[in-house]
């Protein structure tokens, strides 16, 4: 698996996270409890710094080529032992 280090793409998988967390919590929760937790979750939604789809599609493609020269999807000949997909030896008995 591999991770990538991005702001705009950390926040977005870190507020899916959050959601997902919310809506499990919510079902446990009273509806007085519920409809706080609402309240509170939309606060932090409106609080968050917002940015245009197409600053985010620029910072999205700077990153990806500023980190072209390391992906091994792309260039799969440089240093093949350090490739993490690279078809691992087996080592059979006979």
């Amino acid at each position: 698996m591999v991770i990538v280090q991005c702001p705009v793409t950390s926040k977005i998988v870190r507020t899916a996270v959050e959601f997902t967390l919310n809506n499990i919590m919510m079902d446990q929760m009273s509806s007085h409890q519920q409809l706080r937790a609402l309240v509170e979750q939309l606060q932090r939604e409106a609080s968050m710094e917002r940015m245009k789809t197409s600053d985010a599609i620029d910072q999205l493609k700077d990153y990806v080529r500023e980190h072209e020269k390391d992906d091994y999807l792309c260039h799969p000949t440089r240093n093949p032992r350090a490739n993490p997909f690279r078809e691992k030896s087996i080592c059979n008995i006979l």
